[in-house]
Formats: structure tokens, C-alpha cells, sequence
């Protein structure tokens, strides 16, 4: 079953809404890793994924398309393009948890949506409807605002909407289903991290087995909170329309939101308040959008 099925299932959203739950309790994980530095967590995340999204695709029975993906040029180069945008995706992101930046993160994965929409006209030339003209103006003005406020642009919303946002594109053409296209990534990223891992162990500045139980156990658990969200997600999108979607996507941002002003205590003052506003208004235009198209094919 499909999205195209103009029907959601109670599967998808089961499987999807566990994806989202985990992205937006994932900072409270990482704040708890905040004294490991980020280029020895990232290495973590890759090398305890693989076991787990190799277990998953040969369970699924899909390891030839794996092997093939992996043995043909184009495939090769297009996975390893999106490994290297999904692994300094992921080395902001900690590393910005970690910093006390937990509100940039949340406003780049709200920003992202808006993004992929302006991509996709730049890149394949899709038109833009004045309502998403709009919606990207109002995200525009809220990155102005937030760059007039710090005195330099946000750089870590910018580069996580950026980066997530080109994994995004680039993922499409991979010819094998995104699980099978993540064991792809973490195959190709496992030469480096194992590097890196080898390199922290050299110099004796390594965290895991020797810093305690709780940063090993975090550490090897970082695998399991980075690949199965993203299973999870890529199974449950497939049941889901994508005005589901859409909606349920804002759900892991708001999380982090909350966790970041509440739990955190980052600083929120009224300039912040008024671009996060825009944001949010931007959001619902854009999802406005996406809900009247869907209910203009469902009546077709």
C-alpha cells in the first residue's frame, strides 16, 4: 500500500508517529552525551546503525538489492553523496545539542519543509503556488530577523534545513528502498568511523568501555536512536497520504521547541518569539496547501 492510495492506514501512523517520538525526545539523548565531543559520537551512531539495518534488510529478505546498489557505479556515487550529507547532518545536530543550541535545531527542521518545496522549483522546476511564494518569504523573514537579532546568520538552522534538505533530493534517485539505501550509507560511512574510533583509542581520549558504563551504553545505544527512526519513518510514510505527513512532521520540531525553552532553558525573548511566529505561519500555509491538493485528488 502507497500514498497514492489517498488513504491513511492505522499502521503508518503507528510506525511514522514512533519515528517522530524518537526524533523529538533524541535531544534529551544527546544532552546526556554533551561532554563527548560530536566527532566521536557521529562514528558511534554510524558503526552501532549497521548491525541493526543489516539485521532489518536481511530479515526483509532484500540483500541483493543492497549488494547490487553497492556494486554499481552510479548507485555508489549517489549513496556516498547522500552518506556525506546525512553524516554532517548529524554532526551539527549533536554537536548544537550539545552547545546550547537546541532552538536553532528545532527551527532548521521547521524551515526544512519550506526548503525542499523551493528546491524542488529551483532544481526541477516545479511551480511554486502563491501560497507557497508566500510561506517561503515569511521563513525568509524569520531567518532576517534571527540574523539581525544574533548579529550573524542562524548557521546551524541554515545548515541542518541545507543539509537535510539535499539528503532529501539526492535520496530520491537512489534505485533501492530507503532501508536498503541507509544500510547503503552506513556501509560506506563505516571505513571512516572506524578511523576515527581507532584514532580517539590511539590517543587514549576514546569514551567508550573506559569513561564508565553509562557513556558506553549511550554510545552503542546511539545506533539504535538513529536507525530506527529512520526505518520506522520510511515504513510508515509508504502507509501515510502526504498531507499526513506533512502535519505529523512538525510534530518532532515542536518537541524539540519544547525541550530547548522548558527543559533547557535556552533563552527565548520577544525577537525570537516573533521569527519562530513567522515560522509557524509559514507552516500553515504550506500544510493548507498540501491539505486542499490532497482533497482536490481524493475528489477526482
Amino acid at each position: 500500500m502507497s500514498r497514492t492510495d489517498h488513504h491513511d492506514t492505522r499502521e503508518g501512523f503507528l510506525f511514522a508517529g514512533g519515528a517522530y517520538f524518537i526524533w523529538g525526545f533524541l535531544p534529551l539523548y544527546m544532552k546526556a552525551l554533551a561532554h563527548v565531543p560530536a566527532w566521536e559520537v557521529v562514528p558511534h551512531r554510524i558503526l552501532w546503525s549497521l548491525p541493526i539495518a543489516g539485521a532489518v534488510v536481511w530479515w526483509q529478505g532484500r540483500a541483493g538489492d543492497w549488494f547490487r546498489a553497492l556494486t554499481t557505479p552510479r548507485s555508489l556515487a549517489m549513496a556516498l553523496t547522500t552518506a556525506t550529507l546525512i553524516s554532517i547532518n548529524w554532526g551539527i545536530y549533536v554537536w548544537a545539542i550539545g552547545a546550547g543550541r537546541a532552538l536553532e535545531t528545532a527551527l532548521g527542521y521547521y524551515i526544512n519543509p519550506l526548503f525542499s518545496v523551493f528546491l524542488a522549483a529551483v532544481l526541477i522546476g516545479e511551480r511554486l503556488s502563491r501560497p507557497q511564494i508566500v510561506a517561503i518569504v515569511l521563513a525568509a523573514l524569520a531567518v532576517a530577523l534571527l540574523t539581525w537579532e544574533a548579529g550573524g546568520l542562524p548557521w546551524v538552522s541554515i545548515a541542518l534545513t541545507v543539509t537535510w534538505g539535499f539528503y532529501a533530493y539526492f535520496k530520491r534517485t537512489l534505485p533501492v528502498e530507503p532501508v536498503q539505501g541507509f544500510l547503503l550509507e552506513v556501509t560506506l560511512l563505516t571505513p571512516p568511523a572506524l578511523a576515527l574510533y581507532g584514532w580517539f583509542e590511539a590517543h587514549g581520549t576514546s569514551h567508550l568501555f573506559h569513561t564508565g558504563w553509562t557513556d558506553t551504553a549511550l554510545l552503542i545505544g546511539s545506533g539504535l536512536v538513529t536507525a530506527v527512526p529512520l526505518m520506522l519513518y520510511a515504513v510508515g510514510a509508504k502507509r501515510l497520504r502526504l498531507s499526513t505527513i506533512a502535519v505529523m512532521q512538525y510534530s518532532a520540531p515542536t518537541m524539540i521547541f519544547l525541550i530547548a525553552v522548558f527543559v533547557f532553558d535556552e533563552a527565548f525573548g520577544p525577537l525570537k518569539l516573533a521569527a519562530f511566529g513567522l515560522i509557524w505561519t509559514a507552516l500553515v500555509i504550506y500544510t493548507w496547501t498540501l491539505v486542499a491538493a490532497a482533497r482536490r485528488t481524493a475528489e477526482t
